[in-house]
């Protein structure tokens, strides 16, 4: 593996967190050279350093999205952490339905290959089908990458076997050799696009619900304001937004306020 010098480093580091605001400590230089030998592989450089001389001098327009790819974590799995998805279905999304009667739209703000926008199409047909048709599911993610795969909604064993049961992997999986392959029901219900949290969010629509799960651990707490900020005011009246486990708007300037459900929390805007 090739080694960086602490000059690449430093701007490497720098440029992640001015395009992403993804912070990189200091004592993480193994895994960016890691990353970048991947990345070196990919785009037939000799070296880390070329590679970052390429970037100094902007030679090779998109490496600077490949860069930042390679540095974003892709942790995801199918119903990860189980119980905000049933609290989404049971709970959020009745109450939804009956404050109004029109399309009922959910964000999965940071979607990675696709799982949980894909486990949210899944549960809505589990636990509230006379739901389903109303519910259209919005996927974005930085990575261009990463939103091509979670588009093709194409999965080997390893992903299919980490949180997905069985009978709902026979039911809405259609199995092609060696992968499974998303079955047509579900992928009408879900679109992907590319989204940087910390720029413009363009067109997007006004929400009912937000999944934002997993993502703000990679921000300092000023991002994480801006991002949260930025939720309440795409989320529709009465609308909910879903944070990961070990996620929180504690000390944090935002109007969300904490909601307990039976298994699980979101957060309202109070």
């Amino acid at each position: 593996m090739s080694e960086i010098s602490t000059v690449d480093f430093d701007y490497v580091r720098e440029l992640v967190y001015r395009e992403s605001a993804i912070s990189i400590e200091t004592d993480m230089k193994y895994l960016v050279e890691s990353r970048l030998t991947t990345l070196v592989r990919k785009t037939d450089h000799s070296g880390i350093a070329e590679l970052v001389s390429c970037l100094r001098q902007k030679k090779e327009p998109g490496l600077a999205d490949l860069v930042v790819d390679a540095m974003t974590t892709n942790e995801t799995s199918f119903f990860r952490d189980t119980h905000p998805f049933e609290t989404l279905c049971k709970e959020v999304l009745p109450q939804i339905a009956r404050s109004h009667s029109e399309p009922i739209r959910i964000w999965c703000a940071a979607c990675s290959t696709g799982q949980e926008a894909y486990t949210i199409a899944m549960a809505l047909r589990e636990y509230c089908p006379e739901l389903a048709s109303r519910v259209s599911i919005i996927g974005t993610d930085i990575s261009q990458e990463v939103v091509a795969k979670a588009q093709a909604g194409i999965y080997n064993r390893l992903e299919v076997n980490r949180g997905l049961p069985v009978q709902l992997l026979a039911k809405y999986f259609i199995q092609q050799g060696l992968v499974w392959q998303v079955s047509p029901q579900l992928m009408e219900s879900v679109s992907f696009h590319q989204l940087n949290l910390i720029r413009d969010w363009g067109t997007l629509p006004q929400m009912d619900v937000i999944f934002l799960r997993n993502v703000l651990i990679y921000f300092d707490p000023e991002t994480k304001s801006s991002i949260l900020r930025n939720t309440s005011r795409i989320l529709k009246p009465g609308g909910c937004l879903f944070l990961g486990l070990s996620e929180t708007t504690l000390n944090l300037n935002t109007d969300y306020e904490r909601v307990t459900a039976e298994k699980s929390h979101y957060y309202k805007v109070a």
